[in-house]
């Protein structure tokens, strides 16, 4: 008799806790194929530390090969699921396409950035959703810097030193709280003009910072924020982007050469691809995870609506946290699927949150007690390195290294503005030579990416803490920078540009 064929959907929070899970319990009685774009898992929360220079690439990536016994690790994207003959069509990463057969398939495609119908914001935006974001971030607010340290016109080394972060949730909080930290460092290196300094704008429609997180929680980031120097504007967001700035709700034109979308998530379009009945883009299923009708398809995470048994009549946010307890369920009800145990519906406990505001700062909430300072900083980074599935070490001396060392305040270069456009199907990977072209028509069939699809969208949450469309986190950073001194982007790259990003702004020099 041949071993049960299980295929994974997704190698992020819920699907890798998944495979893992499996592994462990069919114990080599079924062959498991987990399918997705990267060879590794992404430990999200630590992104913004990336870019701030605090934490190398590699280590908030965990190799799937390396951690993963007993999983055979497929490099692809799901292109199209068969329902009835029970196939996944995939396409690899050099174009070439496969199928995968599966008896028990369990979809956890994650999540994409979340647009909003806001003029010029597709054209001069960048998300935050996946590592080549913010690589790109890291060299982009690096180089804004250098070239303002060594500017003569005031006005336009003032717009290189302004930061426009939109969404003031989970990700928007952490990426303007380590961006100030990580710009005032630069500056010490290459002071700038006489009374001039790096100026982060955090903006957001809420009435408060963290808006859908406790309220002490709230007060401490708030507090943090303004006295590092964050100009905090609660009830305001962006009403137009170009390409010399951005102009605001309240009627101000702010003149910047970055603008960092940090406004939510929304569920990965695959899942509304079949066809199935869906809450707001995610997959009703039952509180075992299991997709109403199709008793051997699983959904667990962001593409998932999951009953929250502890709030009737609601679903579980889409959270890591709910990720990753998610994943170790489906996992469980796979097996039990296959006479391994018996299956159990997803219940949780609210454990609290955390927030890492960079240097010893932070707000955290363990178990319900508001935590700030120091002891909150000890406890966020300690829950970090307890959640990670590997890499703690690496990890634990990377902080500290930054804790008595200087960074480096250098560009790589590795990842061109082109490269990370804002409406991607696949923010975990970076735009090909070659490939961009077929990557937007991928992207218009499957109704990603676009403003339109994302508006019809509700509200949505993102990694760790809750967003409202338009007005929280999501992991993002913009440019207006187009190098006239570099080679220039293929063709079809060039043809997903607007022309004043294939120009250079006035003022500009460009990227190294």
């Amino acid at each position: 008799m041949s071993r049960p064929r299980i295929v994974i959907v997704g190698a992020g929070f819920a699907g890798y806790r998944t495979a893992r899970t499996l592994a462990r319990l069919t114990r080599d009685k079924a062959d498991i194929t987990l399918l997705n774009p990267t060879d590794h898992f992404l430990y999200l929360p630590l992104l913004p530390q990336v870019a701030a220079g605090i934490l190398e690439p590699r280590r908030v990536t965990v190799s799937l090969a390396g951690t993963l016994p007993h999983v055979r690790v497929v490099l692809g994207e799901a292109d199209d699921i068969d329902l009835d003959a029970r196939t996944v069509r995939y396409s690899d990463p050099e174009g070439g396409v496969g199928t995968l057969t599966y008896d028990r398939l369990v979809l956890a495609a994650g999540s994409v950035n979340k647009l909003l119908p806001i003029p010029g914001v597709a054209e001069h935006a960048h998300g935050f959703r996946g590592l080549p974001e913010a690589l790109y971030l890291r060299d982009h607010v690096t180089r804004q810097v250098e070239l303002a340290a060594g500017g003569e016109d005031p006005g336009s080394c003032g717009a290189r030193c302004t930061f426009v972060v939109v969404g003031a949730g989970y990700t928007g909080t952490e990426v303007a709280a380590h961006g100030q930290l990580f710009t005032d460092e630069l500056v010490g290196k290459q002071p700038l003009r006489e009374g001039m300094r790096p100026r982060w704008i955090l903006l957001d429609v809420a009435k408060r910072v963290l808006p859908e997180m406790d309220e002490k929680l709230s007060r401490t980031a708030d507090r943090v924020l303004r006295q590092r120097g964050v100009d905090v504007r609660m009830g305001t967001s962006v009403k137009e982007a170009t390409s010399d700035g951005v102009l605001l709700t309240d009627g101000e034109f702010v003149d910047t050469r970055t603008l960092v979308w940090c406004v939510g998530v929304r569920p990965d379009p695959l899942a509304e691809s079949l066809g199935l009945p869906m809450e707001r883009g995610r997959l009703l299923v039952e509180p075992t995870l299991q997709v109403q009708g199709r008793p051997e398809v699983f959904a667990c995470g962001d593409a998932a609506a999951v009953p929250d048994l502890t709030k009737p009549g609601e679903y579980t946010p889409m959270t890591a946290q709910h990720a990753w307890r998610q994943g170790k369920v489906a996992g469980h009800n796979v097996a039990a699927s296959l006479g391994r145990g018996e299956p159990k519906p997803y219940r949780h406990s609210d454990l609290g949150f955390v927030v890492d505001l960079g240097g010893v700062e932070a707000a955290a909430n363990p178990l319900g007690i508001p935590l700030s300072g120091l002891a909150a900083g000890a406890v966020t980074r300690g829950y970090h390195l307890a959640a990670m599935p590997g890499n703690r070490i690496r990890v634990a001396a990377d902080w500290l290294l930054d804790a008595v060392l200087p960074r480096q305040g250098v560009q790589l270069g590795l990842v061109r503005s082109w490269s990370v456009p804002l409406d991607t199907a696949s923010p975990e990977l970076a735009r090909m030579p070659g490939a961009p072209e077929k990557d937007r028509e991928k992207d218009r069939e499957k109704g990603r990416g676009t403003p339109e699809s994302s508006g019809r969208r509700g509200a949505v949450e993102e990694r760790t803490a809750p967003d409202r469309a338009g007005v929280s986190s999501g992991p993002g950073a913009a440019h207006k920078d187009q190098a006239p001194d570099r080679p220039a982007p293929p063709p079809q790259a060039r043809r997903e540009v607007s022309e004043d990003r294939q120009k250079p702004a006035k003022g500009s020099e460009g990227e190294s």
